[in-house]
């Protein structure tokens, strides 16, 4: 069974160095354990999905820099996570304010190769499915 995802759930992309907390608004007015109800939609950078501190990925065009400067040496460099698309698959059965509901197999990708995976939903006690 999966868990609904809400505000303060933690997540973390493989290119990242830190772990980083959800930032969901209360705009579809539902909540899940007294918290606000995360949908696939909740995937702006910055606002939703806040950095992972530094990025290590090569598919980074600040990395990419970096590291050639550096002679090849990986040179970290920090995060600005990029998404375009929303999370992946979400609950088809669990609809709210017209969009499919987040839970905690959901998946995010990074236009840098990264994958954003939810490591805990931020509440155990709704689930989805």
């Amino acid at each position: 069974m999966a868990n609904q995802v809400c505000n303060s759930a933690c997540m973390q992309c493989s290119f990242g160095v830190a772990p980083a907390v959800t930032g969901v608004l209360p705009v579809n007015r539902v909540m899940t354990s007294q918290l606000p109800a995360a949908t696939i939609m909740d995937n702006k950078p910055m606002l939703n999905i806040p950095s992972f501190g530094m990025c290590s990925s090569l598919a980074n065009p600040e990395v990419a820099a970096a590291t050639a400067a550096a002679m090849g040496v990986l040179s970290p460099m920090p995060c600005v996570p990029m998404v375009a698309a929303p999370w992946a698959p979400g609950d088809p059965r669990v609809v709210i304010g017209g969009k499919l509901c987040l839970n905690n197999t959901s998946k995010l990708m990074c236009a840098y190769a990264g994958v954003i995976s939810l490591a805990t939903p931020g509440q155990v006690t709704v689930e989805t499915a």
